[in-house]
C-alpha cells in the first residue's frame, strides 16, 4: 500500500506542488495537526504560482 494513501487527504494543487518540490516525504514526517493547519491554509490558495509559493516556503523552513 502506498504510505501517502492513509491519513489526511491533500488538495489536488498542493499535493502535485509538493511532489514537484520533492516534498512529499517532509510533509508526512510532520505531526497531523501541522499537516491539517497546512491543508486548511493550502485550500484558501487560489493559483498555481501562490500555491508553489507556499510549498517552496514550506520547504525552505524544513530544510
Amino acid at each position: 500500500m502506498n504510505k501517502y494513501t492513509q491519513g489526511i487527504e491533500l488538495p489536488l494543487g498542493f499535493g502535485l506542488a509538493l511532489e514537484e518540490f520533492q516534498a512529499m516525504d517532509y510533509f508526512f514526517s510532520l505531526p497531523e495537526k501541522e499537516q491539517q493547519h497546512m491543508v486548511d491554509h493550502a485550500e484558501t490558495i487560489q493559483s498555481k504560482l501562490e500555491m508553489l509559493a507556499y510549498v517552496q516556503s514550506i520547504v525552505n523552513s524544513g530544510s
